[in-house]
């Protein structure tokens, strides 16, 4: 029975540990991540250097003392969802068969006539504010097109 209790207790410590990031947070993350990215100073081929993480949790308590971001998990996870998000919204764009979709700069969003890639559902009617910022980073590096 102790067995039970002490899984039933890690895993809600996991649930509770999982953060809840806010609309100032990722303005903030992703500017300080377009900022890192221009300075040039931690760039590789692909992605950044390993210690950018450090160096971003230094930039956002600086722009948000009271958040208290942490390189690992929160700053990682949250980098790794918006990297997800922004592949998925470009390759609708700009990969093979991409003549369904088409970018609304206003509202931020994919204009789908027919949500035929299985991932263009969720950019219907979700705004996705920092996919030209997150453009400028990664885009350089990213394969898409009828050679691929």
């Amino acid at each position: 029975m102790s067995g039970f209790s002490e899984s039933n207790l890690s895993s809600q410590s996991s649930r509770e540990t999982k953060r809840k990031w806010v609309s100032e947070e990722d303005a903030a993350l992703v500017s300080c991540m377009v900022d890192l990215h221009n300075v040039g100073t931690f760039n590789a081929d692909t992605r950044f250097k390993a210690d950018y993480l450090t160096e971003l949790e230094k930039m956002l308590e600086k722009v948000l003392p009271n958040a208290m971001l942490k390189a690992k998990p929160d700053i990682e996870s949250r980098i790794r969802l918006l990297k997800r998000d922004w592949s998925i919204v470009y390759d609708m764009l700009n990969g093979k068969n991409n003549s369904d979709f088409s970018w609304d700069e206003h509202r931020q969003l994919v204009v789908a006539e027919d949500a035929s890639h299985k991932e263009a559902g969720q950019f219907k009617h979700r705004s996705f504010p920092y996919h030209d910022q997150l453009t400028v980073i990664y885009a350089k590096n990213r394969a898409t097109g009828k050679n691929v």
